[in-house]
């Protein structure tokens, strides 16, 4: 997902802050109510976007950690299989040729 949206309200959250601070002390009071109550919505906005895009963040984190894992049992899992075939096959051999030397 793009990050557009929370840089965006992020930007603008802190420009009405600046903007209302600048107004207050300038004596500028219609800026400065305007701003003041502009500002709240905003700023709850940026804390849900923040919340919303971490949540996001650490959701794709764990899935792509539990996909490697699983991945990583899959083939350590196999590696496993495939050791056992081969001592089985080694094994095969050796009672083989072992049994060659005693039956000669």
């Amino acid at each position: 997902m793009s990050r557009r949206p929370l840089v965006l309200v992020l930007g603008l959250t802190v420009g009405d802050y600046l903007l209302w601070n600048w107004s207050l002390g300038g004596n500028h009071d219609v800026i400065a109510l305007a701003s003041g109550l502009t500002l709240p919505p905003l700023a709850l906005a940026s804390l849900w976007l923040l919340a919303v895009t971490v949540g996001r963040t650490l959701g794709r984190l764990t899935s792509r950690r539990s996909t490697a894992q699983a991945a990583q049992r899959r083939q350590s899992r196999g590696y496993a299989e495939q050791s056992a075939r081969r001592r089985e096959a080694a094994n095969a051999a050796a009672e083989k040729s072992s049994s060659r030397k005693l039956a000669a």
